[in-house]
């Protein structure tokens, strides 16, 4: 019902080329869709931010982590090893929620990081902010483009970026990805193309930086595509770069396997402006809950060629003030 709901709403909109925010969970069971004109102060997003911005940058960086033990993890791990055994799946995204304490608030983060795509979001029901790297889809001139980001090593280690551009496993898990997302822009457009492959960006990761790698996907849409933009965005989602392949069984794996709730976490949020769309996938995600306790919520991707200890690194690796 909520997606059926979620398309009219995003056609109508769109087909008035009324200027909107949307924020979807990946799930497509929670959804929030504004006309710009009527957000509330409590709401902010920035796209598309240029790093070399100068903004004030806070002194006090202090975050403590309680993650998940190595050894639930590795059960988590272990299990998802027998999915990809058996056949059932080849890239399953692992996430969990770690309870974090910072004496920075919400909306300072917000205000002070310098991730390229960041939310700021309050309601009754929701309070959680968002800094992520990585955008989802973009369409401009009757084109969509996709910039699936997978692969992660720390930028400090000796010849990091030869290292993750030569390793098999991550080769293998971002063809996945591409091939993925190259099959669900064939859904919504044509002349479907991968306009680059596997290059590398640099992203602020509080105390230390990371280099990650993404492709560039493109297809054509249609003159009267913003007419659309409901069934353009559901038939995209869940992101292939945060859920795996086939999408629908990994889910279902992944539903079992994490035993928390997601939320919006993992989903998109963007912004149609009247003319062009801009969104950015959820992730580097912090939550606040009914009790005040804040959480951050992190992931990677694990494959048949997945090392346990190195996975969990990356989990830890991901939580992070981006200061």
């Amino acid at each position: 019902m909520s997606k059926e709901l979620i398309k009219e709403k995003l056609n109508k909109f769109g087909s008035l080329k009324e200027p909107f925010l949307f924020i979807l969970s990946y799930d497509l069971s929670k959804f929030y869709i504004e006309k710009l004109s009527d957000l509330p102060s409590t709401i902010k997003f920035e796209l598309n931010f240029k790093e070399h911005q100068k903004i004030k940058t806070i002194q006090k960086k202090k975050l403590e982590k309680f993650p998940l033990s190595f050894k639930e993890y590795k059960k988590k791990f272990d299990t998802l090893q027998d999915e990809i055994k058996e056949g059932n799946s080849y890239l399953l995204n692992l996430t969990a929620k770690t309870k974090i304490k910072t004496a920075i608030s919400l909306d300072d983060i917000y205000a002070n990081t310098q991730a390229k795509f960041k939310l700021r979001f309050q309601n009754q029901d929701e309070d959680f902010v968002c800094f992520s790297p990585e955008r989802f889809v973009e369409i401009k001139n009757n084109k969509i483009s996709t910039y699936p980001m997978k692969g992660t090593i720390d930028a400090s280690i000796v010849n990091a970026q030869a290292r993750i551009l030569g390793d098999i496993k991550e080769m293998a898990e971002h063809t996945m990805v591409v091939d993925l997302l190259r099959n669900d822009l064939g859904i919504v457009g044509s002349k479907v193309r991968v306009e680059k492959f596997r290059y590398v960006e640099k992203i602020n990761a509080g105390n230390k930086k990371l280099f990650q790698v993404s492709s560039k996907i493109s297809a054509n849409l249609q003159n009267n595509w913003h007419e659309n933009i409901g069934d353009i965005l559901t038939s995209l989602l869940p992101a292939g770069s945060i859920t795996g392949t086939p999408k629908k069984k990994t889910i279902e794996i992944l539903n079992k396997v994490e035993e928390y709730d997601g939320g919006f976490y993992t989903g998109v949020f963007g912004v149609f402006d009247g003319v062009n769309l801009d969104s950015s996938v959820m992730i580097r995600f912090i939550e606040k809950d009914k009790n005040a306790e804040l959480f951050y919520k992190s992931g990677g991707g694990i494959t048949c060629d997945s090392n346990v200890d190195l996975e969990y690194q990356e989990l830890l690796d991901k939580i992070y003030l981006p200061f």
